[in-house]
């Protein structure tokens, strides 16, 4: 089958679908992944093809996002907010109108590509599944993702369509310039979300039943396949500066906020340094987006590494907590200190404490380095962390996720 697998946002939207891809291309399918051009070289050392959107507006969404955490809160500060959010999702239509290919068998979309790639396929008459990190249908059994985990319970279904009502409308302009350059009759994302929900349209999701359990009032067809491991190339090596550091000394604390800009970079290397200081440990710290810079005889700064090469040889991480970066974590066994900023990353921090392999959530906004050390003597000094951490990464083990959406597409062409 010749496979479209559309995805949009930063490496953590992306670097999971690479090994996916991967695994359909070696079940024999021709596969082409559709994300921004600067994830090029991460598709193609998958050996599969790579098609650019025209644009990617998330880095300055991010900024857009964190600006707005750090300001005081006016309206004006949620208009600017609001307008950047539709740019963003404005962005997306043009993106996925000129990357569907009409000669695609089947369109796999994530969750940020579905509203618009879903309504494009369905033009095209191209069969597509979701594909999504994270879960979006109501149900009962934890609270919508953009939303602090909460126990069960009913409040659960009006908290997730009160949100999906604001994705909506936050989508409406793009559904409409979507609508429109299709020259089909415009249908609102609640009618929309409607359609999908009653046509049963599959979705896969890309995360395990072990960290979140299939909700038993799910309709069929609202699958959880076990993650979508990145796929790392063959001939990686690390650094020389990294094995070095390793070799060196007891196993460090990795500190990495990936794609995230929480505010003054100097600032939160300084509480960073002082964090791991004072909770004597060495330290990894990744640059990332927020370009922090740490060094000394304990710490080194790196840039982009691969999470599954990293984190296992690693005593704990410390992560802002998006799906991408927690799940790195599990399956590494290590026990994690999340420090969430923004959109879902307070629900998976939330969802590591209550598996038992975190101490406690440190929200970026009122991380102090005392704070900071104090959690990390916990998750290194106190071995149930470890225990437990290690009990779930055996258990991820056993699962192929991959394989499940692979099964799934296979009976789609039977």
């Amino acid at each position: 089958m010749r496979i479209q697998i559309i995805t949009a946002g930063t490496m953590g939207s992306v670097a999971p679908y690479t090994g996916l891809g991967h695994r359909l291309f070696a079940e024999g399918h021709d596969v082409e992944i559709a994300a921004h051009a600067r994830f090029t070289e991460v598709v193609a050392c998958c050996g599969l093809r790579m098609r650019a959107l025209e644009a990617d507006p998330f880095e300055e969404l991010l900024g857009a996002h964190n600006r707005f955490r750090r300001a005081v809160r006016s309206p004006r500060s949620v208009v600017r907010l609001v307008r950047a959010t539709e740019q963003a999702a404005l962005s997306l239509v043009d993106g996925i109108l000129a990357a569907v290919d009409p000669k695609a068998d089947l369109v796999l979309l994530s969750a940020l590509a579905a509203p618009v790639g879903r309504v494009v396929a369905q033009y095209h008459r191209i069969p597509s599944m979701g594909v999504f990190l994270q879960p979006d249908a109501p149900t009962a059994a934890f609270s919508p993702c953009t939303m602090p985990w909460k126990p069960p319970g009913y409040a659960n279904l009006l908290r997730s369509h009160a949100a999906n009502a604001v994705l909506d409308a936050l989508h409406a302009s793009a559904q409409r310039s979507l609508h429109a350059r299709l020259g089909l009759v415009y249908r609102s994302g609640h009618r929309l979300r409607r359609e999908r929900e009653r046509s049963g349209w599959p979705i896969w999701h890309g995360y395990s039943p072990t960290v979140v359990p299939l909700p038993a009032d799910w309709r069929p067809g609202l699958e959880v396949a076990g993650y979508w491991w990145p796929h790392e190339c063959a001939d990686w090596q690390p650094p020389a500066l990294v094995s070095d550091f390793l070799a060196a000394g007891p196993p460090p604390v990795f500190v990495g906020f990936g794609s995230m800009m929480p505010g003054d970079p100097e600032r939160l290397g300084e509480i960073t340094a002082r964090a791991l200081r004072l909770a004597g440990v060495r330290g990894i710290v990744q640059s990332g987006w927020a370009g922090l810079s740490v060094m000394n005889d304990d710490v080194i700064t790196v840039g982009p590494l691969p999470h599954g090469w990293l984190m296992p040889r690693t005593a704990a991480v410390v992560h802002h907590a998006g799906a991408g970066t927690t799940a790195a974590g599990l399956r590494a066994g290590v026990p994690a200190v999340p420090v969430p900023v923004l959109t879902d990353q307070p629900w998976w921090a939330e969802r590591l404490v209550r598996l038992g392999v975190s101490p406690e959530v440190l929200p970026h906004a009122r991380l102090t380095a005392d704070r900071l050390a104090a959690a990390l003597r916990r998750a290194t000094g106190e071995p149930r962390f470890a225990r437990r951490a290690t009990q779930l990464a055996a258990r991820l083990g056993l699962e192929d996720g991959a394989g499940a959406v692979a099964r799934a597409v296979a009976d789609t062409a039977c």
